[in-house]
């Protein structure tokens, strides 16, 4: 009879569970029972497992087997649980010392071959494993630079079995080849960007072609949009670009991650382990360091946008967009069940996603962007250009974006077509326009600025700000919400738009380097959310 234990992690969402992974040995007809509420995947680790301590050059033993992972109550999934049942099933038999692998956290798969194979939502599992007290991870080689991202934690890298039993026994070591780069399944993170399976373009990378980041000096014109844009960024506001087809939606849209600062130590962890359970971080680049940005095909379905999916769900595009842009084009297009289903991640940053096979809180704090054409045909605010919709179809069409989910998008920007000066005249042949970098730079000033305000407080960015907080806590200038009152008494605002417009105004006087929001920063959040102009210049390059 023989007995050992090591230890894997079960993720859930996007949170791990250490899991004991104990191997019983007992005398009878040679079997392998497998217990503790795995999933098929799982339950075909016997399979894997066996054929992969055979081929590593061990006996398989032949005895009654059973394998429990503890706690028996939460739900296993996937192939990550090989490398620690193999060793469990070793060191029962004694073919390794128990005590070597009773601290050991073993995450990975297992080839028939016995090579390791690298398997998805390793951050994660590390972090789990070092907040539960391990400090010993073994996983296989291609994920070592992202399991050794977690601190305090000692990581091993093994490319097959054969030589962690090596390891363990104090053994030469033998030379494995490296894992074939071109095989298909190394080539699959590769294939699959954020966003992936609902239809992205650009995502995660934003190049228009090999080798290029996409500028905001390469936009001509488009003032006031650009404007818009600059102040989503300062301060996380959502932004609606309203405009005919060809007037610069998406290529605007696409240069917002780039005004974005970097993201914290913390923020790259929290999103790195968000694109690790999808399967999606490069090859070679464990750690993620700039905003992500996906952009979901307008045929997305509720489960690829918010999360969902077989047994435990996954993520979706709004978690693979935590902490950058949600860009939905064409966004009368989507289904309107999935567009409401934005509203609760939109207020909370967080999306909880119930299954049978239990509940999963996933994160989900981006900056959205919609861009919507103004009718089927895109002409209705295009002199002279013969749009023949009908006013009806008109007005149906613009209703697919409901009043609720408007209410929560604190800029609304009209863009208009470029005129052939602007885009053949001198400053388009010289592309004058004013390059990311500069923008980037007021934005980070004015974070900074926001930052050493809400210091001490639970928020972060002014969009964050609860309205009460904005009333009572940080006043406007005297007199400055006089154009906000008129436009509540008109029934042009309701009580969450005026919160959203004292927060906007914030961020403008953030870019002015005001203490406070003056009557002209209220009147510039108005006319970015409303449409309606008072008279305040939208400028770019520069603020007054």
């Amino acid at each position: 009879m023989g007995f050992a234990r090591t230890c894997s992690v079960a993720l859930v969402g996007v949170e791990g569970v250490v899991v004991e992974v104990q191997a019983d040995l007992e005398p009878g007809v040679a079997a392998f029972t497998l217990v503790g509420l795995p999933d098929k995947s799982l339950v075909e680790s016997r399979d894997r497992v066996r054929a992969a301590v055979v081929n590593s050059g061990a006996e398989w033993p032949q005895k009654k087997l059973t394998v429990g992972l503890s706690p028996a109550s939460v739900p296993k999934s996937g192939s990550g649980f090989d490398l620690a049942v193999a060793c469990a099933v070793l060191g029962a038999a004694e073919r390794i010392d128990p005590a070597a692998i009773a601290d050991l956290v073993l995450i990975g798969e297992l080839g028939l071959d016995g090579r390791a194979r690298p398997v998805r939502g390793v951050l994660p599992s590390v972090l789990a494993a070092a907040e539960a007290g391990y400090r010993h991870v073994v996983v296989p080689e291609q994920t070592a630079g992202e399991a050794s991202l977690v601190p305090g934690v000692s990581v091993l890298g093994v490319r097959s079995l054969r030589q962690l039993i090596a390891v363990l026994c104090e053994e030469p070591v033998p030379q494995e080849e490296p894992e074939d780069e071109g095989r298909p399944d190394a080539m699959l993170a590769g294939l699959l960007v954020p966003g992936a399976g609902v239809g992205t373009g650009l995502a995660g990378d934003r190049r228009a072609g090999a080798g290029h980041t996409p500028d905001l000096a390469e936009v001509v014109g488009q003032h006031t949009a650009r404007t818009a844009l600059e102040v989503a960024a300062a301060g996380a506001h959502h932004l609606l670009l309203q405009g005919p087809p060809g007037a610069g939606k998406t290529m605007l849209a696409e240069r917002l991650p780039g005004l974005l600062p970097p993201l914290t130590r913390r923020e790259s962890l929290e999103v790195t382990a968000v694109h690790s359970v999808a399967g999606i971080l490069p090859p070679g680049e464990p750690l993620v360091r700039s905003a992500p940005y996906c952009a979901p095909h307008h045929s997305a379905t509720m489960q690829s946008l918010v999360g969902g999916g077989q047994g435990l769900p996954r993520p979706g595009a709004v978690s693979l967009a935590h902490r950058g842009v949600l860009f939905l084009d064409e966004a009368p297009e989507f289904s309107a069940k999935v567009l409401d289903a934005l509203r609760q991640p939109l207020e909370s940053g967080h999306v909880v996603v119930a299954r049978s096979a239990g509940v999963v809180r996933l994160p989900s704090r981006f900056l959205m962007v919609l861009a919507a054409n103004p009718c089927p045909c895109g002409q209705h605010t295009l002199l002279g250009t013969g749009c023949e919709c009908p006013a009806a179809v008109i007005r149906r069409y613009q209703a697919r974006l409901s009043g609720p989910l408007l209410d929560r998008v604190d800029l609304r920007v009209g863009v208009e077509p470029v005129s052939r000066l602007d885009l053949l005249g001198r400053e388009g042949r010289e592309g004058r326009g004013e390059p990311s970098a500069a923008v980037a730079t007021r934005v980070q000033e004015a974070r900074s600025r926001a930052a050493a305000r809400l210091d001490g407080t639970p928020w972060t960015v002014n969009s964050e700000v609860p309205g009460h907080e904005l009333r009572v806590r940080w006043r406007a200038a005297p007199g400055a919400l006089g154009a906000a009152e008129r436009d509540m008494e008109r029934g042009l605002l309701t009580a969450r738009g005026l919160d959203r417009v004292l927060r906007v105004a914030w961020t403008v006087a953030d870019l002015r380097g005001r203490d406070r929001p003056a009557a002209e920063d209220v009147d510039l959040a108005l006319q970015l959310r409303t449409g309606i102009s008072r008279g305040v210049p939208a400028t770019v390059g520069g603020w007054p």
